[in-house]
């Protein structure tokens, strides 16, 4: 029989776009300079006889499709991680046969995660596999001895050709296999080198027909790359059941895990974890630790709250407003949008009469976290002013509200959850929606202040 033909295309390395030929911008992804060449072995012909004979291939295996009514359901088909934040991510847990990537920076804490995880599920009786294709057995064993005890469950195994792996995943039978990390495993189909985006979709291919096949949940670790996105990432995310994104900065204890696909939950909920010396441990009370360290009585800091899923954070929003020194201000926002920034600050401008035009101005969501929800304007609004006019407001005082163009202040959803968490934590003022005020009709001992416009909201804060 003749060997199938080799042939060459051309793949992204940011998007994973196939060409037939180079080209410098990729139409995918408009990114310049990432086309690779990649070897890929031709499919056979015979298209036509092959279809001719599936109608006979079903018959001789028994193939057919099924209804609801005969699908059978496991009501066993949800495992606890043992870490609720890892929970409410994954939407009450791990499902079983699941394919689920988990992508960050390098040395953000994926595997030190991941680890806890298996350490948690394996002392539930759980069999578990962790396959490491980055480090030995030894710096493993290294690493997990600052985590604690591990049960007998958990099997570790060292390897990066997925033919092996396959052979040991055969063997152990585990109900959770863990790859860290896939840019480091390569299948001998491909003559591609291990990272490729050929590499990546075969070895992917394989993981994923074998989670669905046994019912085995697997985790994937990918790294991301400069732009904040795993190499291969469209790839892998049309592929996979789940994608979570571990974020933070690398010289903090802060750590955000979020969820951006999830086939078995909701993308909105964030797990909140710190990095200690014995690993990560939950955040249970995520607001009060983004408000830790806040100043009580310095211009430029509003207490505003923002809902991710279901759980309602109160953070603090930092503004520094200062005479420029150049011709042209500079305006730069950290985890918040700069576009919005700029937009509610010509509101204020316009509406309020504030001379902003030749002032630097500088927004920060204290705590690290990146955040795009309408509620946060009327927070960013007040900071910007309170800084302006060196102004410290009250610290017990929690504003929240989207501003519109005219200088508004509109409703936003959940505020009655946001209020009460807002009074679990001991603030006594609250500045939202006139509309959504009136509606409240537990406060629980925070005073709340209705507007309907940015000067409604001034005249609260005593400067106007």
């Amino acid at each position: 029989m003749a060997a199938k033909a080799v042939k060459s295309v051309f793949f992204c390395q940011e998007c994973g776009y196939e060409s037939a030929k180079w080209m410098g911008q990729c139409p995918g992804c408009h990114a310049w300079n990432t086309m690779v060449e990649e070897p890929v072995r031709a499919a056979s012909g015979g298209g036509k006889t092959a279809r001719s004979g599936g109608a006979s291939v079903a018959h001789r295996t028994g193939a057919r499709a099924l209804s609801l009514r005969e699908i059978a359901v496991d009501e066993k088909q949800r495992f606890d991680t043992g870490i609720g934040e890892f929970n409410r991510v994954l939407g009450s847990g791990l499902v079983r046969g699941a394919l689920t990537l988990i992508g960050g920076d390098p040395g953000i804490g994926k595997s030190t995660l991941l680890l806890q995880v298996a350490r948690h599920m394996s002392a539930a009786g759980l069999k578990i596999l962790y396959v490491s294709g980055e480090e030995s057995l030894s710096q493993i064993k290294l690493r997990a001895a600052r985590i604690g005890e591990f049960a007998e469950e958990l099997k570790f195994f060292c390897e990066t050709d997925l033919d092996t792996i396959i052979g040991v995943v055969e063997a152990e039978k585990p109900a959770v296999l863990i790859i860290d990390s896939i840019q480091t495993m390569a299948s001998a189909e491909v003559s591609a080198a291990p990272g490729s985006v050929s590499q990546v979709r075969e070895t992917t291919g394989v993981l994923l027909k074998i989670a669905k096949s046994e019912g085995i949940s697997v985790f994937i670790v990918g790294h991301v790359t400069k732009e904040g996105t795993v190499a291969g990432p469209r790839v892998l995310e049309h592929m996979v059941d789940t994608v979570l994104y571990f974020e933070g900065d690398r010289h903090a204890s802060y750590r955000i895990l979020r969820a951006v696909k999830n086939r078995f939950g909701s993308t909105n909920e964030i797990g909140v974890f710190e990095m200690g010396e014995t690993g990560l441990t939950e955040v249970e009370n995520p607001s009060q630790f983004m408000l830790e360290g806040r100043p009580l009585d310095a211009g430029g800091s509003i207490v505003t709250c923002a809902v991710e899923g279901t759980r309602p954070i109160l953070m603090e929003v930092q503004a520094l407003v200062t005479r420029t020194s150049f011709g042209f201000p500079r305006r730069q926002a950290a985890g918040a949008d700069l576009n919005r920034v700029n937009l509610l600050m010509a509101v204020l401008e316009k509406r309020v009469g504030l001379a902003l035009a030749d002032c630097d101005a500088y927004v920060n969501l204290a705590g690290g976290v990146r955040l795009q929800e309408p509620a946060l304007d009327l927070g960013i609004c007040l900071a910007v002013v309170t800084s302006f006019r060196n102004f410290a407001a009250d610290a017990g005082l929690v504003a929240f509200g989207e501003v519109g163009l005219s200088g508004e202040v509109r409703a936003v959803s959940l505020a009655e959850q946001r209020v009460a968490e807002a009074a679990r934590l001991g603030f006594t003022d609250c500045i939202l929606p006139a509309a959504q005020a009136e509606r409240i009709k537990k406060a629980d001992g925070v005073k709340l202040h209705g507007v309907r416009s940015l000067n409604d909201a001034l005249r609260v804060l005593g400067i106007r």
